[in-house]
Protein backbone atom coordinates (compact mmCIF):
# COMPACT_ATOMS: atom_id res chain seq x y z
CA UNK A 1 0.00 0.00 0.00
CA UNK A 2 1.04 3.49 -0.86
CA UNK A 3 0.63 7.02 0.30
CA UNK A 4 -2.57 8.20 -0.77
CA UNK A 5 -2.49 11.83 -3.23
CA UNK A 6 -3.92 12.92 -6.16
CA UNK A 7 -4.45 15.87 -7.94
CA UNK A 8 -6.35 17.87 -5.87
CA UNK A 9 -3.17 18.01 -3.35
CA UNK A 10 -1.02 18.04 -6.27
CA UNK A 11 -2.90 21.18 -8.08
CA UNK A 12 -2.97 22.80 -4.49
CA UNK A 13 0.79 22.67 -4.36
CA UNK A 14 1.52 24.22 -7.63
CA UNK A 15 -1.17 26.81 -7.00
CA UNK A 16 0.96 27.85 -4.03
CA UNK A 17 4.70 27.25 -4.90
CA UNK A 18 6.05 27.53 -8.29
CA UNK A 19 9.11 26.43 -7.77
CA UNK A 20 7.90 23.54 -5.16
CA UNK A 21 5.31 23.00 -8.86
CA UNK A 22 8.31 22.81 -11.09
CA UNK A 23 9.80 19.90 -8.90
CA UNK A 24 6.60 17.41 -8.49
CA UNK A 25 6.13 18.07 -13.27
CA UNK A 26 9.79 17.09 -13.10
CA UNK A 27 9.52 14.02 -10.49
CA UNK A 28 5.77 12.50 -11.34
CA UNK A 29 4.12 11.01 -8.78
CA UNK A 30 5.34 9.16 -6.21
CA UNK A 31 4.94 5.61 -4.69
CA UNK A 32 5.39 5.52 -0.57
CA UNK A 33 5.10 2.69 1.30
CA UNK A 34 3.06 3.18 4.19
CA UNK A 35 2.14 0.11 6.78
CA UNK A 36 -0.83 0.71 8.55
CA UNK A 37 -0.75 -1.27 11.38
CA UNK A 38 0.84 1.04 14.35
CA UNK A 39 1.39 -1.57 16.93
CA UNK A 40 3.99 -3.27 14.05
CA UNK A 41 4.91 0.03 12.84
CA UNK A 42 5.99 1.50 16.15
CA UNK A 43 8.48 -1.10 17.04
CA UNK A 44 9.55 -1.05 12.71
CA UNK A 45 10.25 2.45 13.90
CA UNK A 46 12.05 1.93 17.13
CA UNK A 47 14.56 -0.74 15.50
CA UNK A 48 15.23 2.14 13.00
CA UNK A 49 16.89 4.46 14.75
CA UNK A 50 20.73 5.95 14.28
CA UNK A 51 21.10 2.81 12.28
CA UNK A 52 20.86 2.16 8.24
CA UNK A 53 17.99 1.30 6.40
CA UNK A 54 19.86 -1.45 5.38
CA UNK A 55 20.63 -2.61 8.74
CA UNK A 56 16.85 -1.73 10.18
CA UNK A 57 15.78 -4.52 6.83
CA UNK A 58 17.82 -6.87 8.21
CA UNK A 59 16.50 -7.27 11.59
CA UNK A 60 13.22 -6.89 10.88
CA UNK A 61 13.26 -9.74 8.11
CA UNK A 62 14.44 -11.92 11.17
CA UNK A 63 11.88 -10.89 13.64
CA UNK A 64 10.03 -11.61 11.16
CA UNK A 65 11.22 -15.35 9.73
CA UNK A 66 11.49 -16.02 13.44
CA UNK A 67 7.37 -15.03 14.48
CA UNK A 68 5.95 -14.26 11.37
CA UNK A 69 2.92 -11.58 12.12
CA UNK A 70 3.98 -8.78 14.28
CA UNK A 71 1.68 -9.11 17.47
CA UNK A 72 1.45 -8.03 21.01
CA UNK A 73 0.73 -11.85 22.04
CA UNK A 74 4.37 -12.64 19.63
CA UNK A 75 6.30 -9.78 21.16
CA UNK A 76 5.00 -10.47 24.75
CA UNK A 77 6.02 -13.89 24.83
CA UNK A 78 9.80 -12.56 24.26
CA UNK A 79 12.23 -12.03 26.37
CA UNK A 80 14.45 -8.99 26.54
CA UNK A 81 17.37 -10.95 25.47
CA UNK A 82 15.16 -12.97 22.81
CA UNK A 83 14.61 -9.25 21.39
CA UNK A 84 17.70 -8.01 21.53
CA UNK A 85 19.05 -11.11 19.84
CA UNK A 86 17.65 -10.43 16.80
CA UNK A 87 20.52 -7.64 16.11
CA UNK A 88 19.26 -4.76 18.24
CA UNK A 89 20.96 -2.56 21.40
CA UNK A 90 19.74 -4.01 24.95
CA UNK A 91 17.84 -0.87 25.40
CA UNK A 92 16.08 -1.31 21.62
CA UNK A 93 15.29 -4.75 22.94
CA UNK A 94 13.76 -3.45 26.29
CA UNK A 95 11.49 -0.43 24.73
CA UNK A 96 9.47 -2.98 22.36
CA UNK A 97 8.93 -5.14 25.30
CA UNK A 98 7.73 -2.35 27.52
CA UNK A 99 5.43 -0.71 25.06
CA UNK A 100 4.11 -4.48 24.02
CA UNK A 101 3.31 -4.98 27.46
CA UNK A 102 1.46 -1.68 27.95
CA UNK A 103 -0.64 -2.57 25.21
CA UNK A 104 -1.43 -5.92 26.81
CA UNK A 105 -2.42 -4.44 29.98
CA UNK A 106 -4.35 -2.00 28.74
CA UNK A 107 -2.34 0.86 30.45
CA UNK A 108 -2.00 1.84 26.43
CA UNK A 109 -4.85 1.85 23.72
CA UNK A 110 -3.45 2.26 19.96
CA UNK A 111 -7.20 1.72 18.94
CA UNK A 112 -8.49 5.24 19.63
CA UNK A 113 -5.77 7.18 17.99
CA UNK A 114 -7.12 8.94 14.90
CA UNK A 115 -9.51 10.80 16.57
CA UNK A 116 -6.55 12.76 18.43
CA UNK A 117 -5.14 15.80 16.80
CA UNK A 118 -1.73 15.77 15.02
CA UNK A 119 -0.29 17.44 18.00
CA UNK A 120 -1.91 14.93 20.54
CA UNK A 121 -0.57 12.08 18.59
CA UNK A 122 2.55 13.28 18.58
CA UNK A 123 2.31 14.48 22.54
CA UNK A 124 1.29 10.65 22.79
CA UNK A 125 3.25 8.66 21.37
CA UNK A 126 6.72 10.82 21.96
CA UNK A 127 5.51 10.14 25.44
CA UNK A 128 7.02 6.39 25.09
CA UNK A 129 10.01 4.93 25.58
CA UNK A 130 11.88 4.89 22.13
CA UNK A 131 9.73 7.18 20.69
CA UNK A 132 10.40 11.22 20.04
CA UNK A 133 8.76 13.83 17.93
CA UNK A 134 10.26 12.81 14.58
CA UNK A 135 9.47 9.31 15.01
CA UNK A 136 6.07 10.11 15.92
CA UNK A 137 5.71 12.34 13.13
CA UNK A 138 6.80 9.54 10.70
CA UNK A 139 4.52 7.40 11.85
CA UNK A 140 1.74 10.00 11.54
CA UNK A 141 2.45 9.91 8.08
CA UNK A 142 3.97 6.04 6.92
CA UNK A 143 1.47 4.80 9.44
CA UNK A 144 -1.42 7.03 9.66
CA UNK A 145 -1.32 8.70 6.58
CA UNK A 146 -2.21 12.02 8.39
CA UNK A 147 -2.19 14.58 5.33
CA UNK A 148 -0.46 18.01 6.97
CA UNK A 149 3.02 16.68 8.19
CA UNK A 150 6.58 18.66 7.36
CA UNK A 151 8.95 17.69 10.02
CA UNK A 152 11.15 20.59 11.59
CA UNK A 153 13.40 18.34 12.97
CA UNK A 154 13.66 16.10 9.65
CA UNK A 155 17.20 17.12 8.09
CA UNK A 156 16.47 15.78 4.53
CA UNK A 157 13.79 18.37 5.01
CA UNK A 158 16.13 20.94 5.69
CA UNK A 159 18.53 19.94 2.92
CA UNK A 160 15.73 19.60 0.43
CA UNK A 161 14.35 23.25 1.11
CA UNK A 162 17.98 24.66 0.78
CA UNK A 163 18.15 22.84 -2.44
CA UNK A 164 14.67 24.06 -4.09
CA UNK A 165 15.00 28.30 -2.61
CA UNK A 166 18.75 28.33 -2.33
CA UNK A 167 18.76 28.84 1.25
CA UNK A 168 22.01 28.37 3.29
CA UNK A 169 20.01 27.50 6.35
CA UNK A 170 16.53 26.64 7.42
CA UNK A 171 15.91 28.35 10.92
CA UNK A 172 12.31 28.22 12.36
CA UNK A 173 11.22 30.93 11.19
CA UNK A 174 11.77 30.17 7.39
CA UNK A 175 10.35 26.78 7.87
CA UNK A 176 7.16 27.69 9.19
CA UNK A 177 6.51 30.26 6.11
CA UNK A 178 7.03 26.68 4.52
CA UNK A 179 4.99 24.85 6.57
CA UNK A 180 1.99 27.22 6.48
CA UNK A 181 2.35 27.73 2.42
CA UNK A 182 2.05 24.26 1.90
CA UNK A 183 -1.23 23.78 4.34
CA UNK A 184 -3.02 21.00 4.19
CA UNK A 185 -1.03 19.21 2.19
CA UNK A 186 2.41 19.12 4.35
CA UNK A 187 3.11 15.65 4.11
CA UNK A 188 2.55 15.46 0.29
CA UNK A 189 5.10 18.37 0.13
CA UNK A 190 7.44 16.45 2.39
CA UNK A 191 7.41 13.36 -0.27
CA UNK A 192 8.60 16.15 -2.87
CA UNK A 193 11.17 17.72 -0.86
CA UNK A 194 12.63 14.51 0.64
CA UNK A 195 12.72 13.22 -3.15
CA UNK A 196 15.06 16.56 -4.10
CA UNK A 197 16.99 15.74 -0.88
CA UNK A 198 18.05 12.83 -2.82
CA UNK A 199 19.47 14.31 -5.70
CA UNK A 200 16.70 13.02 -8.07
CA UNK A 201 16.53 16.40 -9.89
CA UNK A 202 20.35 16.52 -11.88
CA UNK A 203 21.67 19.72 -11.55
CA UNK A 204 19.94 20.76 -7.87
CA UNK A 205 22.96 21.09 -5.11
CA UNK A 206 22.56 21.82 -1.10
CA UNK A 207 23.71 25.28 -0.77
CA UNK A 208 24.29 24.85 2.65
CA UNK A 209 27.63 26.87 3.98
CA UNK A 210 30.95 23.56 3.47
CA UNK A 211 32.74 22.99 6.82
CA UNK A 212 36.39 24.27 7.10
CA UNK A 213 39.12 22.07 7.03
CA UNK A 214 39.65 20.41 10.31
CA UNK A 215 36.65 21.77 11.74
CA UNK A 216 34.25 19.32 13.43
Amino acid sequence: MFFKYGKKEIDYLKSRDKILGDAIDKIGHIKRTVDTDLFSSIIHHIIGQQISTAAQKTIWERINSKIGEITVDAITDLSIDEIQKFGMTFRKAEYIKDFANKIKSGELILNDINDKSDDEIITYLSALKGIGVWTAEMLMIFCLQRPDVLSYTDLAIHRGLRMLYHHRNIDKKKFEKYRRKFSPYGTVASLYIWTVAGGTIAGMKDYAPKKKAGSK
